[in-house]
Parts: C-alpha cells; sequence; structure tokens
C-alpha cells in the first residue's frame, strides 16, 4: 500500500514509522480496510493552571482531534467536553486545548481521547485549579534534564527524580530550563572514572546533535519515553521556560557554533528558531498566552503569589566581555514588563523564575580565550557593568516601588544552593536584601560550584556540590529540585533544598512584609 505523510506519522522519540491508519484484513468477501484508532503516544501533560482551568497537551500518532473532558471525580460524571484542534503532522502530532469554566482551587479530573476514524483509548490526569482565596501552596523547579551524555537508564528504573517529586503532591512545577540536551547526543553506555557503566535507553534523534526541526522534536519525545515524567506530566501541572541547551551550549542570538561540535548548520540564530517551533509544539504552554508571543510571562496563582517566568536568552547580547554599558539579559522590552509586573502585583510572594542566576560567575566555556561570560555577572565585583545594569535597574525598581516578597528562583549550574544578597555587602546598594535559590540537576551531569561576583553583594548561605565536575546521576546524591510551601494561615513561605530522592538538605524560611 502507498502510504503519503497525511496517513504516516514520523515517531520522532525511536525514529520508527508508526503503523498506518489504515489497515488490510480478511473476510469471506476479500480483503478490507479497517479503521485504525489513533493512539496518544506520549502521555499527557498540563501547563500553565488558572483558577478556571489549565491547558492540556498530548500528541497522537495519526490525525485526529484533541478531545479533552474535566470532572470532580475520578467516575467522570458529568463531565466537561472541550474539543482542541486537530493534530497533524504540521505540529508532529501535537496539540492544545485550554479547559476553563471550572470551579477555583479545586482538584480537577481530567481525560484525553483523539477522535479521527475512530476513538482512541483515553489517558487520565490531575491538576488542581488557582485558588482565589489564600490558601497552602506548594511548588518545585528545577532544571536540566539528558545532558552530558546521561538520559534514560533502564538499570535505575528511568529518571525517578519525577517520581520522587511527584510523591510531593505539589500544585505546580516550574521547569527551569534545559529540559532537553539538544546538543548532548547519548551511547548506549558511558564508562564512569571509578569504572562503573552507566546504560543509556537511545533513540535516532537522540544519536546526534539536534540540527533539523525532526532532531529537535525527537529530543522532546525521547524524554517523555520515561514512564516517570510522563507520570510527572499528567498529575502535576507545568510552568516551563527555556534555556541553552534547547538550542546548543550557550547560545545567544548572532553567535555561531564552534566547528568542533559535528554541526553543519553553525547559525544560533537558525538552530534557536527550529528549536523554538519543536519547543512550542512539545511543551504545555500557549504562545498567544504570553507577553512577547513567546515565552516571558505572568502566572497568577492566588492573593499569595505571582510567578513572573523570564526569557534570559532571546534577548540577551553577545556572549563576550559584558561590560559594556548597554548590556543586555532581558532586552528593554522584558526589563519594563518586569519593573512594570512586579509594582503592580498585589500578591504576597513574587517569585522571579530567572533561568540564569544573577550573581554566580559563569563563564562562556565555548570561547577560544575564556573571556566571554553566559550571565549577568562578570566576575568584577564593582559598580555594575554589562548586562549587571539591567538588574541593578530591576532591582532598585523592587526598592523605589516598596515591592516585598520578590524571591528569585533558578537552575542552569548544575548543583543546589541558597544566595542570599545584601546592599551592605555590595558595591551597589541601591536595592533590598533578597535571596536567590538555586537548584538542578534533575537528570544530567553534575557540576559546581561557581565563585560569586560582589556586585550585589551575595552571600552563599548553603552549597551542595559534586566533589568531582560531571558527577553521574548513577548515586543520586547530586541531583536536586527545591520546593517552596506558603502556608495559606501565616502567609509564611518556606523553602528546601532536596536532593533526588526528597531528602531535605536545606531549609529557609521566610516571613511576608506584613
Amino acid at each position: 500500500m502507498h502510504l503519503s505523510r497525511r496517513t504516516l506519522l514520523r515517531t520522532s522519540a525511536a525514529g520508527l514509522i508508526v503503523a498506518p491508519a489504515l489497515a488490510a484484513c480478511s473476510s469471506n468477501d476479500g480483503p478490507t480496510l479497517v479503521k485504525q484508532r489513533p493512539r496518544l503516544t506520549h502521555g499527557v501533560a498540563v501547563g500553565d493552571p488558572r483558577s478556571d482551568g489549565a491547558l492540556i497537551w498530548a500528541r497522537s500518532d495519526q490525525p485526529a482531534k484533541l478531545i479533552a473532558e474535566t470532572a470532580a471525580t475520578e467516575s467522570f460524571k458529568d463531565a466537561k467536553r472541550f474539543e482542541g484542534p486537530m493534530l497533524t503532522p504540521d505540529t508532529d502530532g501535537t496539540g492544545r486545548v485550554r479547559v476553563n469554566g471550572l470551579p477555583a482551587g479545586e482538584q480537577v479530573h481530567y481525560r484525553v481521547t483523539l477522535e479521527g476514524d475512530a476513538t482512541s483509548e483515553p489517558i487520565t490526569g490531575v491538576f488542581r485549579t488557582v485558588p482565589t482565596g489564600a490558601s497552602d501552596i506548594k511548588l518545585l523547579w528545577s532544571g536540566d534534564v539528558a545532558g552530558q551524555g546521561y538520559g534514560i537508564n533502564p538499570e535505575l528504573g528511568g529518571m525517578k527524580i519525577f517520581s520522587a517529586m511527584a510523591a510531593r503532591d505539589p500544585h505546580f512545577f516550574i521547569h527551569s530550563g534545559d529540559s532537553i540536551y539538544a546538543d548532548g547526543p547519548l551511547k548506549e553506555s558511558v564508562t564512569l572514572p571509578d569504572g562503573r557503566i552507566w546504560r543509556n535507553t537511545v533513540s535516532e534523534a537522540k544519536s546526534a546533535v539536534a540540527q533539523t526541526l525532526d532532531q529537535f522534536r525527537g529530543n522532546f519525545a525521547y524524554n517523555l519515553t520515561d514512564e516517570n515524567y510522563r507520570r510527572f506530566n499528567s498529575s502535576v501541572a507545568q510552568i516551563v521556560q527555556w534555556d541553552d541547551h534547547e538550542t546548543v551550549n550557550n547560545w545567544y542570538p548572532g553567535g555561531q557554533v564552534g566547528p568542533a561540535k559535528g554541526y553543519t548548520e553553525r547559525s544560533m540564530d537558525t538552530l534557536a528558531t527550529r528549536s523554538w517551533q519543536a519547543f512550542h509544539e512539545w511543551m504545555p504552554v500557549e504562545p498567544k498566552e504570553t507577553v512577547d508571543g513567546r515565552l516571558y510571562r505572568k502566572i497568577s496563582y492566588g492573593p499569595l503569589l505571582d510567578v513572573f517566568v523570564l526569557d534570559m536568552r532571546t534577548y540577551k547580547d553577545t556572549n563576550d566581555e559584558n561590560r559594556s554599558p548597554d548590556g543586555k539579559i532581558f532586552g528593554t522590552a522584558q526589563t519594563q514588563w518586569l519593573i512594570g509586573a512586579l509594582r503592580d502585583s498585589k500578591a504576597t510572594w513574587k517569585i522571579v523564575a530567572n533561568d540564569l542566576p544573577l550573581g554566580l560567575v559563569v563563564k562562556d566555556g565555548e570561547q577560544p580565550d575564556r573571556t566571554a561570560f553566559e550571565g549577568p555577572a562578570n566576575n568584577d565585583p564593582g559598580a555594575p557593568s554589562g548586562r549587571e545594569n539591567e538588574i541593578a535597574k530591576v532591582l532598585s525598581s523592587i526598592k523605589s516601588n516598596k515591592v516585598s516578597g520578590v524571591v528569585w528562583l533558578t537552575a542552569d549550574v548544575h548543583y543546589t544552593a541558597a544566595h542570599h544578597y545584601s546592599p551592605e555587602r555590595a558595591a551597589f546598594g541601591d536595592f533590598d536584601e533578597f535571596w536567590e535559590f538555586v537548584s538542578g540537576p534533575l537528570n544530567a551531569g553534575a557540576f559546581g560550584p561557581n565563585p560569586l561576583d560582589g556586585t550585589f553583594g551575595p552571600e552563599a548561605v548553603f552549597v551542595h556540590a559534586p566533589p568531582v565536575q560531571n558527577a553521574s546521576p548513577l548515586d543520586g546524591a547530586f541531583q536536586h529540585f527545591g520546593e517552596v510551601s506558603i502556608d495559606g494561615r501565616s502567609r509564611e513561605l518556606t523553602v528546601n533544598l532536596c536532593d533526588a530522592t526528597g531528602n531535605v538538605l536545606f531549609t529557609q524560611r521566610l516571613t511576608p512584609a506584613h
């Protein structure tokens, strides 16, 4: 049978061709065509919750309509039905539908099916709608999945950190970036320095650096072949952002990939364009609901919490010595948006999800002269310069606008830490003291610690980093996630920094301003 692209979808995760939508079988009257049911290939996911609903994401193995149903109980009595888009090869079979009109602050059961020539088997999940009154809130955050050659290890039961996080029953999860390692091919086995062997499940798309759109898609698909990850996605709403490895290590607008990296497409802008498309296809985020039509946005979570999701990649300037007086890490529009959104927020706590740490010195190791920097800090403890100017502008506005309860959450550097920033220790003093908490990686090599830049007076109150660089996830000792709990009565905020099993390594309690 001749099969067109309309009939077949290439399964990105394994590089396999799925069964055709029509299959031949026998009958007394000769061969007939039997319609095959569409299939949900990579589980389901929930994103960007609101008081009346959330986004529901899914992927089909053939053209079919996305259908979501919601109910108060798992019996799905009196279920509400929502019709989503047709899932087609144009979006790699992926799509989203926003379910709405639901009661606030409640657990919602949802059921996803596909309707084509036949109806798929359903997949179910749960999520919580955002409360409208003061109530207890628990969120998790971390980043970095399948990096440094460490993918899904079947001998360990896969990426079990996602099961450990799900067991803590959070209301939502902030995925702080490096959700894939598009520049990190996997081998079936990795020999560790101590002689032990790390085993990987591999796929065609994860066997080379991602350059084509299908290869980027395949990187996202690969992660969702892990059962722990799929279960987590079905029961925990996500607020996602991106960092560099969704494209290529240390990428910035206008950059070029080094000649020794195995790339035939060396334009970082071209790679980022393809990565953006795959990211928006495979993640539970709706670009039209963001401020810039891409990523940065505010998620309100009742009267106690607003979350400000940043994009510190797309609008940054060149990775160089980072001394320019007009250096950019947010870009002008995002800087003004963040200042205004923080000023106007009425929430007790304002969490800023910054995908690059503020005061950690992170050099761009891809640059031959080693004087280029990845993030805002430039290893000069003096007055703000380069990208630090935008950080200073935001911090000063927080003080002048009398904004309280701002806490920064980040990942990127592959260890966990608690940083306290104080104007009393800083070269630049026009800001109020604040905390930044670092957590990661989820399933990647562990590194660190990095030095701190003194411009904003940071102090490393707690650090948990490996004794050797690129420590594997084999023992789980240096894989991390962070947890934030807000007490609905006292409004106190508590941060726990945890290892891969959920063991709490460090706790910091913060009291509300008033």
